[in-house]
């Protein structure tokens, strides 16, 4: 059966009619999820199953037969580690159908069908009795509920009902208890991804200074956490304000509560500086013991670990204070943590009296000045990058008369301030949406150009002459940038937009920028391939059916297509140069006939050619080039240093091309890429 799906095309800006499996959306949350990379997670899988051994061993020292409850089973491996452990029975939960599916044949490739029944609901919904779902309560509860924020998957609401109706008082718990950790930095770089800097603007000796809104200054930001690889954020990047700091823990072994509350701690500020972010991760013990350990605590934490666990479905938490504030070494400062059933905040507090201590309960932060809605933390990150503008600044002064007319057309772009600033005579600029219509009118005013900046809210298409005070326009602008682009090419949108604005430019227009180039690199991952490479065995059991169930759905759409990842996270080796594979000239329109290009890449360096990596470089003039990819290659071995405020787009290889030696026959890699000016 077929249904018709509607998908926006975010580099035509159209939306288009698909006919789609009817389980297309079960393919892609397969094929986008992280099971793999859990099955790859090697301290993750050991100390669970050292957990799991423990606590069915003290079942069965207390005499009693070790009935086990694993919510959330995904393909099933707790489960089978409890049996092979010598439990006597497992209730497996799977709420997600296609994985419930899996897990069943998965433990029947096992051998373990007689003592694993998988239970296709979620936890919530499951009985208990003669005629339940399970014939009695558990007395072993294990479960992986858990995201980089522990708690944002609903882990505490499913297991305060887990110990109301599904398990035994006094059960045991695998993971036993979390802890999470909080450490107060100072970073100009982090805090860039939540603030905005004030810009500066050199032109003809005098100096221009592009300020925002007090509201957006004072805006506490969005609730939600940034998640990150914080093992590749240098020690150079931020300033240790206080000791690593336990703000709150949860027994999984006894009842939990998932309702609202907070918790506050002293914190000794070991340096002075400017309070501004809370970086925060947890652990977990897999004993009451605490003998079994896993932890997500980043590299300065554990600096006699010689390699620290890679994973990608548990990272590190990034929280930014309200305000930045200052805080001096040995005075007394408190740092509250509050929750709701899925997430994290912090607020700073220097306590005067016994009665400032204790905190009532706050809210999660609302963003009020709609920047935060508007731009996510790379973009906030980009637009603070004071280089990339000097860039831009330096290509507008090439192009700009004093009479010129300028349209900008990007989302939530600081290009109309720039082209007002070095002289332009009159600057429109079109915004899609009535949000960043509002923000950007914000800014204009603050910087009193709100009469000099006229901006249209309307889709380019739609613009006409009056719109423009029957102006044609000399000098065409953009980023680009557009709040929709998930992968490089999404930005192609300003083509599309272009040819739409053609009739309203003059003949001899200036386009900024002039042109742009797809670029590829062969590279080989540290780490990043895990998320799509097969498990196969996981800690001696088959899991082979997961793998051809992954398959099979990447297969479906996902493998034929690039996804998009912030590689300054996942660090490479090149083993090719970047190779220029099309060129579009912005001062033409969209063209009719569809554009293709094949030949083949040379491999430069040995390794394992995990796939290749795609970016866009805008050629603003002749001689002046922005990237969103590659930054530069670091050293002989081929390290790559990438664009950090952009994600670059990677296409997986459905298998690893290992080339010998250099000394070989050339290796290379053959490649075919179309570009289908209605289709993309």
């Amino acid at each position: 059966m077929k249904v018709f799906c509607g998908r926006a095309n975010p580099t035509t800006g159209s939306v288009e009619w698909l006919a789609e499996d009817e389980n297309y959306d079960y393919h892609q949350e397969i094929a986008r999820s992280c099971y793999a990379d859990m099955l790859h997670d090697k301290d993750r899988n050991l100390k669970y199953y050292q957990g799991i051994r423990a606590a069915v061993s003290r079942v069965k020292e207390r005499g009693e037969k070790a009935i086990v409850l694993d919510i959330g089973t995904g393909t099933g491996l707790l489960s089978m580690m409890a049996v092979t452990a010598g439990a006597d029975f497992c209730y497996a939960i799977e709420v997600f159908t296609p994985m419930a599916i899996a897990a069943v044949k998965i433990v029947e490739k096992n051998g373990f069908s007689d003592k694993i029944k998988v239970i296709n609901k979620h936890s919530t919904e499951v009985t208990v009795g003669p005629d339940g779902d399970m014939q009695c309560r558990a007395n072993i509860l294990i479960t992986e509920l858990f995201d980089t924020e522990l708690i944002g998957e609903g882990a505490l609401p499913s297991y305060e009902h887990a110990h109301k109706y599904l398990v035994q008082e006094g059960c045991e718990a695998v993971p036993h208890r979390a802890r999470v950790y909080a450490q107060l930095v100072e970073s100009k770089r982090m805090w860039s991804w939540n603030k905005l800097f004030p810009v500066h603007v050199q032109a003809e000796d005098v100096e221009k200074i592009i300020v925002f809104p007090s509201e957006i200054e004072n805006c506490p930001g969005v609730p939600s956490v940034y998640d990150i690889q914080l093992n590749q954020v240098p020690r150079s990047d931020f300033t240790v304000l206080s000791d690593v700091m336990t703000m709150f823990s949860v027994d999984f072994s006894k009842q939990v509560n998932s309702s609202s509350t907070y918790y506050t701690a002293k914190l000794d500020p070991i340096k002075s500086g400017m309070a501004q972010v809370i970086l925060s991760w947890w652990d977990v013990d897999m004993d009451p013991s605490g003998m079994i350990k896993c932890t997500m605590a980043p590299y300065w934490v554990q600096p006699t670990s010689n390699d620290v666990q890679w994973r990608d479905h548990w990272m590190q938490c990034v929280y930014f204070l309200p305000n930045e504030e200052p805080v001096l070494q040995g005075e007394n400062v408190y740092l509250t943590a509050y929750r709701d059933e899925y997430s994290v905040w912090y607020k700073l507090q220097k306590a005067r009296n016994e009665e400032d201590k204790k905190d009532a309960y706050v809210g999660s932060p609302l963003c009020s000045c709609q920047a935060h809605l508007l731009w996510n933390r790379p973009r906030f990150g980009e637009l603070n990058d004071q280089n990339r503008t000097n860039q831009y600044i330096q290509a507008l002064m090439t192009v700009l008369e004093k009479d010129s007319i300028c349209l900008c057309i990007s989302d939530g772009s600081l290009l109309p301030l720039l082209a007002q600033y070095l002289g332009a005579e009159q600057v429109f600029t079109v915004e899609n949406s009535a949000v960043s219509h509002c923000l950007m009118e914000k800014i204009f005013k603050a910087n009193h150009v709100g009469d000099k900046i006229k901006i249209i809210e309307k889709r380019p298409e739609l613009l006409t002459a009056s719109d423009l005070e029957d102006k044609k326009v000399s000098v065409l602008i953009g980023e680009p940038f557009f709040t929709t682009s998930l992968l490089p090419w999404h930005n192609l949108y300003f083509l599309y937009a272009r040819t739409a604005v053609a009739a309203h430019l003059t003949n001899g227009v200036t386009v900024l920028p002039q042109s742009a180039s797809l670029y590829m690199m062969v590279v080989e991952f540290k780490d990043l391939w895990r998320i799509r490479s097969p498990c196969g065995t996981c800690e001696g059991f088959d899991v082979h059916i997961m793998d051809d169930m992954i398959k099979n759905s990447l297969n479906f759409r996902e493998s034929k297509e690039a996804e998009p990842h912030p590689l300054w996270e996942y660090p490479c080796k090149s083993l090719s140069d970047p190779q220029e594979v099309m060129t579009f000239d912005f001062r033409l329109t969209v063209p009719q006939q569809t554009l293709s290009t094949d030949g083949s890449v040379n491999l430069l360096r040995t390794g394992k050619s995990h796939g290749a990596v795609l970016w866009m470089e805008y050629h603003l003039t002749a001689d002046i080039s922005v990237s969103t990819g590659l930054v530069q290659i670091s050293d002989e071995k081929g390290s790559c240093q990438w664009n950090p405020h952009c994600k670059q787009a990677v296409y997986f290889f459905s298998s690893a091309l290992e080339p010998e030696t250099l000394t070989d026959l050339p290796s290379a890699i053959t490649d075919a890429k179309f570009w289908e000016p209605k289709a993309n």
